[in-house]
């Protein structure tokens, strides 16, 4: 029985919908948007869709490029909602990229809770979304789960992420 309704064997997402979906992403990767783009104030994602000849939003893979270069690789079933977050969200939890940033530059001991109310994390934290406004970004289209979650992987691995991608569970 097929996981997420995936027709593909294991050995065929390896050897050939993988590398096909990586090729896409590599053209996206040629001709990126400015992630700016996603923090216009009073700009939702409706609006950005239409304005990018989207449909609507989409589930996918993104890549965060910081002068052509990769550096972080993420997925979501909403990546017009996801990207809108990371710079403009100010939690924790859905600007989780900009708080690991922040907490990385700072060091401590905090819960996330704890470290959004301190001044010198919250700075910090502040510094790494205008570091994430000033990236720019590529993102595909992917609508089936499994191959999804697999490509992210795969993807931060092709491209070198590691600095900010991890998958190691809580």
């Amino acid at each position: 029985m097929p996981i997420d309704n995936c027709q593909h064997t294991f050995a065929d997402l390896a050897s050939h919908v993988l590398p096909n979906y990586m090729a896409t992403l590599r053209a996206a990767i040629n001709k990126p948007l400015w992630l700016a783009r996603f923090a216009q104030p009073g700009v939702a994602e409706k609006t950005l869709t239409k304005q990018l000849g989207l449909s609507g939003d989409f589930s996918g893979c993104y890549v965060l490029l910081e002068q052509g270069r990769p550096f972080y690789v993420g997925i979501s079933r909403g990546v017009i909602k996801r990207l809108r977050q990371h710079v403009t969200d100010k939690t924790h939890f859905g600007a989780s990229l900009a708080y690991k940033m922040a907490s990385q530059t700072v060091g401590h001991q905090l819960t996330r809770d704890e470290a959004m109310q301190d001044p010198l994390i919250a700075k910090a934290f502040t510094q790494a979304q205008q570091r994430l406004i000033a990236a720019d970004v590529a993102f595909i289209r992917i609508d089936n789960p499994l191959e999804l979650y697999l490509f992210e992987a795969y993807c931060a691995m092709q491209l070198d992420t590691a600095e900010w991608n991890t998958f190691r569970t809580h």
